[in-house]
């Protein structure tokens, strides 16, 4: 079958290597955090402001990404399974990974977080008791939000988004293959990057500065639309026969426009209020959350072609890792910053102690992936499917099995 045909069968292997790699890159991201000078969970002593242009090669269109490859998966899940069955399926995978993330996995990242920025000394036992209490009395600026999501707020969203993708197939029928048809019949050639990168910008001049992100669910507007829109734009050009064949052309051109787009990015961080004045910051502000847009979009879209390109194809590597992935998202945010929170006092150079950090995430995460994918009753807590009776790993039945990851 061809696999540019959105067929019942279909599996988009190139969309599977796609999501892996964003997973390496987000390991490489969350482990920068601790390097520079924005806010996260726990700081290095050498944290400054030199790792910040490299973070910004990824952050514009990571997130982007993941949500246009899930969009694409429940997509055609949807129209493999049916609205039900699917959505009954997605939740289990996507809720109870959730629930047992909140409760077991993520606490040590808020309870180090107050160890280091409150000074809280009452030890983790004495936290759990506030965390479970929804407590409200760890603030700095903010108060500290408990219990918490932090990087699995990706998997609440993901969540939401395919329940109303759900509803919406179901409530529209036929029509939303014909929406879909209409859609693809717009993207074609050069408007294949315009259009898309067009929605994105009106939606980023429109709310970021009114909505700031916070990762809550309610008044994330901004959040919503950087994320919802892609997915929702997955959903439909999964749709479309041929259209992933229209990218493989385009991701040249696509991927000079994102390094020009990161080069304008990082040139504007330097100079803003430094050199320029505020009134003509103002003046070009719309501008440059256009050209972010434009950078994420078209990243997203050569990401997407060079992969079609060389990556469509499948092998034991890629099951292996399409299955493993999951799990390791779950786990290496809080393995990155308890690591980092107990490397500290030995002030390693931040290049071998950033290095050891990405090796040390990547053997335990796997390691832990290795005892959870034998354990019948620890599978479903990090959204793995059911074995099979011959006791060989159930294969997962879309280009994304479970979630993908967040920043």
């Amino acid at each position: 079958m061809n696999r540019d045909h959105p067929g019942l069968n279909a599996r988009l292997y190139f969309l599977d290597w796609v999501r892996i790699i964003a997973f390496f890159i987000l390991i490489l991201y969350h482990v920068g955090m601790y390097y520079v000078s924005w806010d996260w969970h726990v700081k290095s002593p050498f944290a400054g402001s030199g790792p910040e242009p490299f973070m910004m090669l990824s952050s514009p269109w990571r997130l982007g990404l993941l949500f246009f490859i899930a969009g694409a998966a429940a997509s055609l899940m949807l129209r493999k399974a049916g609205t039900a069955p699917f959505l009954r399926r997605r939740s289990v995978r996507l809720l109870v990974p959730l629930v047992f993330g909140m409760l077991v996995v993520v606490p040590p990242q808020p309870y180090l977080e107050v160890v280091e920025k409150l000074g809280y000394a009452d030890g983790y036992g004495a936290f759990m008791r506030l965390y479970l209490q929804a407590y409200k009395g760890f603030c700095r600026e903010d108060c500290l939000i408990l219990p918490t999501w932090n990087h699995l707020w990706f998997v609440a969203y993901l969540w939401i988004y395919t329940v109303l993708l759900g509803a919406l197939i179901a409530a529209l029928g036929p029509r939303f293959d014909r929406i879909a048809a209409w859609v693809g019949s717009l993207l074609q050639g050069w408007r294949i990057v315009a259009l898309p990168a067009a929605v994105l910008a009106l939606a980023r001049v429109a709310l970021v500065e009114h909505f700031p992100t916070n990762h809550a669910v309610v008044g994330d507007w901004y959040n919503h639309a950087m994320s919802f829109l892609p997915f929702l734009l997955g959903a439909l050009v999964a749709r479309v026969p041929g259209f992933w064949a229209r990218l493989p052309p385009l991701r040249w051109p696509a991927l000079g426009i994102a390094v020009t787009g990161w080069t304008l990015l990082v040139m504007w961080d330097a100079v803003t209020y430094d050199i320029i004045s505020p009134p003509v910051v103002a003046v070009l502000r719309p501008f440059m959350y256009s050209m972010y847009a434009l950078l994420a979009w078209s990243a997203m879209l050569a990401a997407c072609g060079f992969a079609k390109r060389h990556l469509d194809h499948d092998g034991p590597a890629r099951r292996y890792l399409n299955e493993a992935i999951f799990p390791v998202y779950i786990l290496h945010q809080t393995l990155i910053v308890t690591m980092a929170h107990a490397m500290k006092p030995l002030r390693i150079a931040p290049g071998l102690e950033a290095l050891l950090l990405v090796v040390l995430t990547l053997s335990l995460s796997f390691g832990i992936f290795e005892v959870v994918r034998r354990v019948r009753v620890l599978r479903p807590l990090f959204g793995l499917a059911p074995q099979r009776r011959t006791g060989a790993p159930a294969a997962a039945a879309a280009p994304v099995a479970g979630a993908a990851a967040a920043g």
